[in-house]
């Protein structure tokens, strides 16, 4: 037999008893049986119902409450809550950037998910939906002249693009990409003197397309918006298929997992 043959199986690890407590309580809340807002008990209680000493069930639920799944509250009472897509994103948008993803990745992404969003919103978006956009809007005109403000509300309103779609599997899946479009918004806007204006009629152009539930209108200036970041982006002297951190200062990257 050869060594290969010999070699060909890890040892198996088995899991720490932490990391069984704290899966059995997820698979509980992914299964439905505890919703949002239920009660899980306190520590002293699961010590009792798992059989295990208290660091292990401290230790399962600190894993729980950094996925957002659990929460404290009085009483060292513990609660299901809903894991706040922020965090989730921020985890998601670090390992984009561990795996050194290019700026023609983000670009390509973009494009898909954008025109997915602004398709959606034309069909669904909400009176309310348009009040916000034409917020957004207007604080957008009124910081032209501030890169970082700029990008940020430019940040939010493909945010609210995105809600307004009305799907939430849509509105989350591009969050974790979104976080990385905020730094180079924000440096196009710095180093291209035609990039903020650009962007702002783009909005202006997009709202009312959303207004007039223009599909083919909303879906061109979408295309025409991201189109014009990803050329944005080479006019800064950054080439598309760097990984996009090389194009980031580190300022820009602790304000982005702030």
């Amino acid at each position: 037999m050869s060594d290969n043959a010999l070699n060909r199986f890890e040892p198996i690890k088995a899991p720490s008893a932490y990391e069984m407590v704290a899966e059995a309580i997820e698979r509980e809340i992914t299964s439905g049986r505890l919703k949002p807002g239920d009660e899980i008990g306190t520590e002293a209680e699961l010590v009792r119902q798992f059989g295990v000493n208290r660091s292990t069930v401290r230790e399962g639920i600190r894993v729980l409450e950094q996925s957002g799944l659990v929460r404290r509250e009085a009483a060292r009472k513990l609660f299901v809550c809903t894991p706040h897509y922020r965090n989730l994103s921020s985890r998601m948008s670090r390992a984009l950037i561990i795996s050194e993803v290019t700026f023609r990745e983000l670009f390509e992404t973009a494009m898909v998910l954008e025109l997915g969003a602004i398709e959606s919103a034309v069909a669904n978006a909400t009176d309310d939906d348009l009040d916000a956009l034409e917020h957004n809007q207007s604080l957008a005109e009124a910081a032209v002249a501030d890169p970082v403000r700029l990008a940020e509300i430019d940040t939010r309103f493909h945010a609210l693009i995105a809600r307004a779609s009305h799907n939430r599997v849509l509105e989350l899946a591009r969050e974790p990409a979104a976080l990385l479009f905020f730094p180079t918004s924000e440096m196009i806007c710095r180093k291209v003197p035609q990039g903020a204006r650009r962007m702002v009629d783009a909005h202006r152009e997009l709202i009312d397309s959303i207004h007039r539930r223009d599909l083919g209108r909303a879906q061109l200036w979408m295309a025409r918006h991201v189109t014009d970041w990803k050329k944005g982006f080479e006019r800064t002297g950054r080439h598309i298929d760097e990984p996009v951190e090389r194009s980031l200062d580190q300022e820009m990257i602790a304000r982005l997992f702030r």
